[in-house]
């Protein structure tokens, strides 16, 4: 705010000395003040439509295999109080859930809706299928029916079908941490390399700017500053966690074999 006041007051200064000056500063600190109620109505803008196009597609999601179960509801209703909806986004979310398994719903136009919201922002546009990929997996398993409409709102959102493997691969690993069950380590070793979306044949060099660059892109304050919702953090802490993880197996495995 300052800095835009004296910019604008030496501006002014420039054309009109002091009275020059004082309008010129109050120009500068209107202007900028414009500028912020712009950036966040935009911000805004995105959250809003963020939650509403998720939960749009996940009732479609939910419908893949013809009908939508008690237990897919439920689900849907557990992600309310996981994404810590006020009773404002709770009802848009719901309605937009109920939009999404209507008859005629058209999958194509909202990820197109929802692509012009985010500005096409990568991290956006991962999160977004991540949580579709969660709604899904909440039992752990995701089943044919379900994957193919994965892929189908992955290609929607311009994202490799490799990118769906890369969060079922993730899950996967959460869901065995949390379970405690035994995973051999080759099973690791592949979903992790799946995680971080690089072959195994990498350099460790190459892997490790992957790595960097992944934490980058998808570091909660980063993505809360581009606009996603509060609601949306843990997820994305969790993105970063398991990307973490799968670094620290691959390193670890190729420790192991040297």
């Amino acid at each position: 705010m300052l800095f835009a006041m004296i910019i604008g007051g030496l501006i002014g200064y420039a054309f009109g000395k002091f009275p020059g000056f004082l309008v010129g500063a109050a120009l500068g600190a209107f202007l900028l003040n414009r500028a912020k109620s712009r950036l966040i109505g935009k911000l805004q803008n995105i959250q809003s439509g963020f939650i509403e196009s998720v939960f749009a597609v996940m009732g479609a999601l939910c419908k893949a295999d013809g009908v939508v179960s008690k237990d897919e509801i439920q689900m849907a209703e557990t992600m309310f109080v996981r994404f810590r909806l006020n009773e404002t986004q709770k009802a848009a979310a719901k309605a937009a859930f109920s939009r999404g398994k209507a008859e005629g719903f058209d999958l194509d136009a909202e990820l197109a809706h929802f692509m012009r919201i985010s500005g096409r922002q990568p991290a956006f546009l991962q999160m977004f299928l991540q949580v579709q990929v969660s709604a899904v997996a909440a039992d752990g398993v995701v089943h044919p029916a379900e994957h193919e409409m994965l892929v189908r709102i992955a290609r929607g959102l311009g994202l490799p079908e490799s990118q769906v493997d890369q969060l079922e691969a993730m899950l996967r690993g959460a869901h065995a941490g949390q379970a405690g069950s035994q995973r051999t380590s080759a099973q690791q070793n592949d979903d992790a390399y799946k995680v971080l979306g690089v072959s195994p044949s990498i350099s460790d060099a190459e892997l490790k700017k992957v790595y960097r660059k992944l934490m980058s892109d998808n570091h909660p304050d980063k993505l809360a500053g581009r606009g996603l919702p509060e609601s949306m953090r843990e997820m994305a802490e969790e993105r970063t966690q398991e990307i973490t993880h799968a670094y620290d197996v691959i390193k670890e495995s190729r420790k192991n074999s040297a």
